[in-house]
């Protein structure tokens, strides 16, 4: 009976770490992308070309990870897996706050520019991830910040529920171009292997992508979804 308990209590930490994973996931996505497309439109650049017929593609990219983020955090919000000492929201205020503090710092770059420029520097690099880190623990958690805030989601919720079929059927469409986007990435790198270091980074997070994304959709996330779900 108790090896039972522990096997649930630790099958449910795993799920949940899983969510918060697959939010990070979309977030690193959306981090990544927006420096290709910062790239593409400052200087006369086609990314990835021939292969990659349009880098404006790559907003697609930014749009199924945002899709995929919401029935992310439905699986973790479902779960009670407690709190150590306070709620996650408070480590994510601090993670984030310290990521921002250690940039400033110890970085060659602002934070506005943190995210725009190419670099392999230890220390930006591990600056972006905190950041990502803590905005992922506050996302995941941001409805227990106030009541206020739960009010908003909630209302996004019951939006974002009306427009769940259309959703359902948009994150098909975004997951088919991000697969397109990462086998163009993915061609590229292979015909240019000096480039594996710094587009490894971008073919895994889309390949994450990706699976999520055609994965939701085998399982009808968005049309099972409805606000109560979420809580």
């Amino acid at each position: 009976m108790v090896q039972k308990k522990m096997a649930g209590t630790v099958w449910v930490i795993l799920k949940k770490i899983f969510s918060i994973a697959l939010i990070f996931n979309a977030l690193i996505t959306i981090a990544v992308v927006v420096g290709i497309l910062f790239g593409f439109y400052r200087a006369p650049w086609k990314p990835f070309a021939p292969y990659l017929i349009e880098g404006n593609l790559f907003w697609v990219a930014i749009a199924a990870a945002m899709i995929n983020i919401f029935p992310s955090a439905c699986i973790g919000r479902a779960l009670h897996t407690g709190r150590f000492l306070f709620h996650h929201y408070v480590y994510g205020f601090l993670v984030l706050l310290f990521a921002c503090l250690f940039v400033v710092f110890f970085t060659p770059v602002s934070l506005i520019d943190i995210f725009l420029i190419t670099s392999s520097d230890l220390a930006i690099n591990v600056g972006r991830f905190f950041i990502l880190a803590g905005l992922t623990l506050l996302l995941d958690d941001l409805p227990d910040v106030s009541e206020r805030i739960e009010s908003m989601l909630n209302w996004v919720k019951t939006k974002a529920c009306q427009a769940r079929r259309p959703l359902h059927a948009l994150q098909l469409v975004t997951g088919l171009v991000s697969l397109y986007l990462l086998v163009s990435v993915s061609i590229t790198t292979i015909l240019n292997p000096e480039r594996i270091v710094n587009n490894i980074f971008l073919i895994s997070t889309l390949l994450v992508t990706v699976i999520t994304s055609l994965t939701l959709v085998k399982r009808k996330a968005w049309p099972k979804i409805t606000p109560p779900n979420c809580d």
